[in-house]
């Protein structure tokens, strides 16, 4: 008797360890993230040798060369059955728009200076795209959402028309919270949902008005698009309608046209913003060319991954973008290469760092980590949308994605910035890790701008998986809030898509980039861990398409 209890209690000492050495343990790999660590791999992936890392060019090629040598060396298994790369069919669309447009209302006509006033593009691969005296139609924010009762089409005839709408959406500049989500932009609000409504609606072309506030950038970004080639993804054999063109028009240009139409700017502007609003044709005219090149090529995602011990057909997904913009427009210094460093080989190196810390752990992970590193976010996440599309790992069985795009060069901050805050459980989770680190969680101080729209987690949330993404806090430890709020001001003013982004060990601090990804990589090891699945929250437009194939 005594002999079986002695067996019992070995087993069971045994069972325990084994158990224990199977949760989560919040110290267990974080010594092997540091400064150095990170500088090493955002120093070369930002260096002006990879060219930019532009999809389609060498520096492509460099870049996805490096990537997985990196993941060879740290350990991980190719993701992508004996491949670690994902193989992207696009193709690159060049527009060379006319240097203006022609404006007739009635007896008059004007012209509208490309680049200047507008910029316009097509994701059509038609050689010759003509617009000769093509109707100009105003349908408000230019949204379809029945949930929230509204319709901008209702009552209009668009096909084959030119529509001119506003960016973002009806809630925007707005107190009420019950207006879509107030001041914070709904999917409905983005660009590219104006776009692919547009072309439901069987519209010619798209116009958007833009705003530097409501869009959350200037212009100038805007005009990085002008005659430049785009990549999309290859849809030959689909059938898919796309507009003849789309694009943006100055609010300076936007003023000129309403005047043109007999349209008070500020009356109409205000009307669109409230409920039962009708748009209406604008008795306009437009006329331009545009003539295109297509090629047709291929792009990859580069996927590793470390296989779960006790539930490897389970998934937790890591991304990042590594693409940029590649060599362009000349800067005031004559620089030509967007190096990218902050958008995103920052979010690339730690992408790195957070394989390192995963591979370095005592017990490894019971479910099974991915890392994958997205071609042509800066195109229009397609990379993370084709993954999306056609997933290697089942949604079903996909956990989580958390997505890295830029991370803190500012030193270190006492909080981390939720994006799209109230979205799912993640939050939760990055609530406690930050709290046992002693920092906090705070929502995005430009909720206007919809950056939770705006990087490749994004189309993870679109086939209802949970999606957590982070930027940099802003209450700096030594500087406060208000010094913290005006360094990401100035990037934006400063450096975003210029070539003036760059790394410069003299300016940047890694070390509040290192605690942010402490606060990912334990939040993920948390999961790795675990048998909880993280719901959306009540509330989240995309709750409701995880749900119909979930059976939990």
């Amino acid at each position: 008797m005594k002999y079986t209890l002695l067996i019992l209690s070995l087993v069971f000492i045994g069972f325990s360890c084994t158990k224990k050495e199977a949760t989560f343990q919040r110290e267990d790999g974080l010594n092997s993230f540091t400064v150095a660590g990170l500088e090493q791999y955002l120093k070369t992936l930002a260096s002006d040798e990879f060219l930019g890392r532009m999809p389609f060019t060498e520096g492509e090629r460099i870049t996805l060369n490096y990537l997985e040598e990196q993941y060879k060396t740290l350990g991980l298994e190719p993701g992508n059955g004996s491949s670690y790369l994902q193989e992207v069919p696009m193709v690159e669309i060049t527009t060379t728009a006319d240097a203006s447009m022609e404006v007739k209302s009635g007896k008059n006509k004007f012209s509208l200076e490309g680049f200047k006033d507008y910029v316009i593009w097509t994701e059509r691969t038609d050689e010759k795209i003509e617009l000769k005296d093509e109707d100009l139609i105003f349908a408000g924010f230019g949204i379809v959402a029945p949930e929230y009762g509204w319709n901008d089409y209702e009552g209009l005839e668009v096909k084959d028309k030119i529509v001119l709408v506003m960016v973002n959406d009806p809630g925007f500049g707005s107190t009420d919270a019950t207006r879509f989500k107030g001041n914070t932009m709904t999917y409905y609000g983005r660009w590219t949902y104006k776009f692919e409504e547009a072309a439901r609606q069987g519209a010619k072309g798209l116009l958007i008005i833009h705003d530097d506030v409501a869009a959350g950038y200037g212009f100038w970004v805007v005009q990085n698009s002008w005659n430049k080639a785009k990549l999309y993804l290859d849809t030959r054999g689909k059938n898919n309608y796309y507009c003849a063109t789309v694009g943006w028009v100055s609010q300076p240009a936007a003023k000129k046209l309403f005047e043109a139409a007999g349209l008070d700017w500020a009356s109409t502007v205000s009307a669109a913003r409230q409920p039962g609003f009708k748009g209406a044709p604008m008795n306009l005219k437009l006329s331009t060319n545009l003539s295109v090149k297509a090629k047709f090529d291929k792009s990859y995602n580069v996927v590793g991954k470390i296989t779960g011990t006790k539930q490897p057909d389970e998934y937790i997904i890591y991304s990042s973008h590594w693409d940029h913009f590649g060599i362009g427009k000349a800067d005031e210094k004559g620089d030509t290469i967007y190096n990218g460093a902050l958008d995103n080989a920052s979010g690339t190196a730690a992408l790195l760092e957070l394989a390192k810390g995963f591979s370095s752990l005592k017990n490894k992970p019971n479910r099974t980590v991915i890392f994958l590193a997205v071609t042509a976010e800066e195109q229009g996440l397609w990379g993370s949308e084709y993954y999306a599309q056609n997933p290697i790992y089942p949604k079903e069985k996909t956990v989580a994605n958390i997505n890295i795009d830029g991370i803190n060069p500012y030193g270190k901050m006492k909080d981390i910035v939720v994006v799209g805050i109230g979205q799912s459980d993640l939050e939760d989770y990055l609530n406690e890790e930050a709290k046992a680190a002693g920092r906090y969680t705070s929502p995005e101080p430009n909720p206007v701008a919809g950056y939770y729209f705006r990087s490749d987690h994004f189309c993870f949330a679109k086939v209802g998986i949970p999606a957590l993404y982070t930027n940099t806090g802003i209450d700096h430890v030594e500087k406060g809030a208000e010094y913290g709020k005006q360094l990401q001001d100035d990037y934006v003013a400063k450096y975003y898509h210029k070539p003036s982004d760059e790394y410069d060990p003299t300016v940047w601090n890694l070390e509040g980039a290192v605690d942010d990804t402490k606060l990912l990589f334990n939040v993920g090891k948390r999961l790795a861990f675990e048998t909880n699945w993280p719901q959306w929250k009540e509330g989240s437009e995309f709750k409701a398409i995880r749900d119909r194939y979930m059976k939990r």
